[in-house]
């Protein structure tokens, strides 16, 4: 089953780090991108500053050949970066297992980084990877893959799905039916008129997603 981990590295611990002695309040972002070969997030953002010499905030590094900065929007600045491929981080580790990186955010306490793999194992071979490299990551999350909520769903507040669901599963919609409007109440534990309500309201958000894309309506 695909799987999703949140791992974090001591600030000082990844090449960009070096920016937090000068820039201690600075947040860095990478630009999301699956790592490959040949090219390995280019770009980050840095934000949360204004300084003439953005690049000059970043210590020379072995991680790093190169900064240049691309543009930027008052204190947010794009920067591109030439990594030195032979240098162990997170990064080239994740390049090595071809492990997704999902987000990944530095501020001069910690790193942190979100990726996926395929299976659980293949999380535990880049978890395995960094410790073989000395790189001290710490593992925070690790859960299954969430579905992505479709738009009939997003449609619908929590109690509106409830009711639906319940009333569905239930026959409420079959002909002849084979609930009341007063035995979901009962077993929601409403009234048969706020049931009215939550299906009406529900039927309608569906409606106005599926056939006209409108928002859906508050509960």
């Amino acid at each position: 089953m695909a799987t999703e981990a949140t791992f974090t590295v001591p600030s000082n611990q990844f090449p960009l780090g070096t920016v937090f002695a000068q820039l201690p309040d600075v947040t860095v972002e990478l630009e999301r991108l699956i790592p490959s070969r040949d090219v390995v997030i280019p770009y980050f953002w840095v934000r949360g500053t204004e300084v003439e010499d953005i690049e000059g905030a970043f210590s020379d590094h072995p991680g790093i050949k190169q900064i240049q900065l691309v543009d930027f929007v008052e204190d947010e600045y794009l920067l591109r970066v030439e990594w030195s491929l032979e240098y162990n981080d997170v990064l080239s580790v994740l390049t090595e297992t071809d492990i997704p990186l999902i987000k990944a955010t530095g501020t001069n306490q910690q790193w942190t980084f979100d990726i996926r793999g395929d299976t659980r194992s293949d999380i535990a071979t880049f978890h395995s990877r960094c410790r073989e490299v000395e790189i001290p990551v710490t593992l925070t999350e690790l859960h299954a893959m969430t579905p992505v909520e479709t738009e009939t769903e997003a449609a619908l507040t929590e109690t509106q799905q409830d009711a639906l669901a319940l009333a569905y599963e239930r026959g409420y919609f079959e002909s002849p039916r084979k609930i009341t409007m007063k035995e979901l109440g009962d077993k929601l534990g409403i009234s048969q008129q706020a049931v009215g309500s939550r299906l009406r309201r529900g039927m309608k958000n569906i409606l106005g997603s599926t056939l006209l894309g409108t928002e859906n309506s508050s509960q």
